[in-house]
């Protein structure tokens, strides 16, 4: 099949959105899913945007994104990516574009001297850690995702 990855441009944001919103409801968290086209926009096209994106078509049609943002091991001393959604409809899948995706985003971290990708996996998307381990991934045990938000956040900033 042939796919092309772009960079993503304000143009894309719906279309985004239409498949972020697709993939909240694959991972069961539709409920959380509060992200509007502004909000997108701003943080990728803003003034002070922090995020970056690339999407894949099949011709004109879109058929999956990539979102990733800069970040920085302290121990390790390296600045990478954080890989936040990787997503191709499911029609798609298995057809190396999610691949495709991975290597341009370490072809972008590699022109600015990144050392890595960092990324979560959902336990339960069994499909996924397969694939992200067959490419090298390694997965560490020992971590536990924890985040401020809402009221604990607001309360932070008292």
């Amino acid at each position: 099949m042939n796919f092309q990855i772009e960079g993503a441009r304000k143009k894309d944001v719906p279309t985004i959105i239409k498949m972020l919103r697709d993939f909240a409801e694959f991972e069961k968290l539709s409920e959380f899913c509060e992200i509007t086209e502004e909000s997108l926009m701003d943080a990728m096209f803003g003034e002070n945007a922090c995020v970056e994106g690339l999407i894949a078509f099949d011709g004109e049609k879109p058929i999956g994104y990539a979102l990733f943002y800069e970040n920085f091991s302290s121990f390790r001393g390296q600045r990478g990516f954080y890989l936040e959604d990787l997503y191709v409809e499911t029609e798609y899948r298995g057809q190396r574009i999610g691949e495709a995706f991975l290597k341009r985003i370490a072809q972008i971290g590699k022109s600015r001297n990144f050392k890595r990708i960092d990324f979560q996996v959902l336990e339960w998307n069994e499909q996924a850690v397969k694939f992200y381990k067959k490419l090298g991934a390694v997965k560490d045990e020992d971590e536990r995702h924890f985040k401020f938000t809402d009221a604990a956040f607001e309360k932070l900033e008292e």
